[in-house]
C-alpha cells in the first residue's frame, strides 16, 4: 500500500473495475493515492485526500511528486516544446492540481519532461484562497457531470469540495458524508455562506437571497434565489433540507 500520485490529467474513480461500472468520482493531477489491489487491467485505490475508495485504470504513476504549484484556473493549457518556440498541446490541467517545477522561464514552467504550463495559472502549494465564493463562482455555467471534479463536468458536491481540496483542507466527498460530517447551524436564518443539504444534493448561499449549486435538472453550475430553489426541490424531487451548515466553520 505504498503511496502513489496520479500523473494523467484527470481520471475516473469506478465502482467496479470496469469502464462501462459507474463513475463515482475524478481524481485529479498529483493527487496521492494508495493501491488497494490489482488486476491485469486495473487497481482498487484510496485516495489520500478524502479516503475515496473505488478503481481506476491500471497505468504507471509517479512513486515520488514534490508539488511546489497548484493550478489556480479552471483549465491550464498544457504546453510542449519545439524548435525552441513553446507550441500548445491539446491537453489540460484543472483547477487545484498539484505540480513540481522541474525549469522555468519568465512565463511559463516545465512541470514534466517537455510539458510546460503559464505561471500566471499558478499560485504556490500553500497558498490558501479564503473567498470560497471566487473558486466556487469560477464553475458557475460547467455542465454537470455525476462524479465530476472538473469544469468539463462537476456535481453537486463536488462543487463544494473543491473549495476545500485547493485549500488542502478535508471535507468528505459525497453529499450523504458532508451531511454527517458538517455541524447543524442552530441559528435558522439563512445568510452566506450557509450550506444547505437535501437528500443526495447540496449547494452553498452566495448572500442571504442567491444560491449556487451544480444541479442536476439543469444540467449545468447555476445561481438560482434560495427560496425559488427550496419550493422546486420541495415540488418536483419531494426533498425537504436536511441540515444547514456554514462554510466557515471547517
Amino acid at each position: 500500500m505504498k503511496n502513489n500520485f496520479f500523473n494523467h490529467p484527470v481520471g475516473n474513480i469506478n465502482f467496479k473495475p470496469s469502464s462501462n461500472s459507474e463513475v463515482l468520482s475524478q481524481i485529479l493531477y498529483g493527487e496521492k493515492f494508495k493501491i488497494l489491489r490489482g488486476n491485469k487491467n486495473w487497481f482498487k485505490i484510496k485516495t489520500n485526500f478524502d479516503n475515496y475508495v473505488g478503481y481506476i485504470k491500471k497505468k504507471k504513476f509517479f512513486n515520488y511528486f514534490n508539488p511546489k504549484l497548484k493550478i489556480f484556473k479552471l483549465k491550464s493549457r498544457i504546453y510542449i516544446k519545439k524548435n525552441n518556440k513553446i507550441i500548445k498541446s491539446k491537453d489540460f490541467l484543472y483547477f487545484a492540481s498539484g505540480i513540481s517545477v522541474l525549469d522555468e522561464n519568465k512565463s511559463y514552467i516545465e512541470f514534466e519532461k517537455n510539458k510546460w504550463i503559464k505561471k500566471s495559472d499558478t499560485k504556490k502549494i500553500d497558498h490558501i484562497e479564503k473567498d470560497y465564493s471566487k473558486i466556487i463562482k469560477s464553475f458557475l455555467k460547467s455542465k454537470y457531470l455525476w462524479g465530476g471534479k472538473t469544469s468539463n463536468g462537476i456535481d453537486c458536491s463536488a462543487l463544494i469540495q473543491m473549495y476545500f481540496y485547493y485549500n488542502r483542507i478535508f471535507f468528505p466527498r459525497d453529499s450523504k458524508d458532508q451531511l454527517k460530517y458538517c455541524k447543524k447551524k442552530k441559528n435558522k436564518r439563512l445568510n452566506k455562506g450557509d450550506i444547505i443539504f437535501w437528500k443526495g444534493h447540496v449547494g452553498i448561499c452566495l448572500d442571504r437571497y442567491k444560491f449556487i449549486h451544480a444541479y442536476g435538472p439543469k444540467k449545468k453550475v447555476l445561481i438560482m434565489p434560495i427560496k425559488t430553489t427550496i419550493e422546486l426541490i420541495k415540488r418536483t424531487a419531494k426533498l425537504k433540507v436536511k441540515k444547514v451548515t456554514n462554510i466557515n466553520k471547517y
